[in-house]
């Protein structure tokens, strides 16, 4: 993680770590399926350790549910300390719902 974005404690936005959740996950849903998502929800994000400037910061993703218009993606966050190398510390993890969309933007089956 870099500086611009840290907040006045020194340690990154917790904004910044929410928006590479939701690009991980779109990655997951993407791979998942050929189509155009949108997210829909991110659910219970709980910050459980605070991310650093040059800590080296690690998103992953999983498939937990498939509907019929909608996937819900486990993303689950990690940091390795520019300090501990090797070290890896759980920051946070989240469920992300995105949902397929056509052309129009309306919701059309993932399959």
């Amino acid at each position: 993680m870099l500086p611009r974005d840290t907040n006045d404690r020194g340690t990154i936005f917790g904004g910044v770590i929410l928006s590479h959740i939701d690009l991980a996950g779109a990655i997951a849903a993407r791979r998942h399926a050929a189509r155009n998502f949108v997210t829909k929800a991110m659910h219970e994000v709980e910050f459980i350790a605070p991310v650093y400037v040059g800590d080296v910061v690690s998103f992953y993703a999983s498939l937990t549910r498939e509907g019929t218009t909608s996937l819900s993606i486990r993303v689950e966050v990690e940091a390795e300390r520019l300090s501990e190398a090797g070290r890896q510390i759980r920051v946070t993890e989240a469920e992300v719902i995105y949902v397929a969309i056509d052309q129009d933007g309306r919701p059309t089956p993932i399959r």
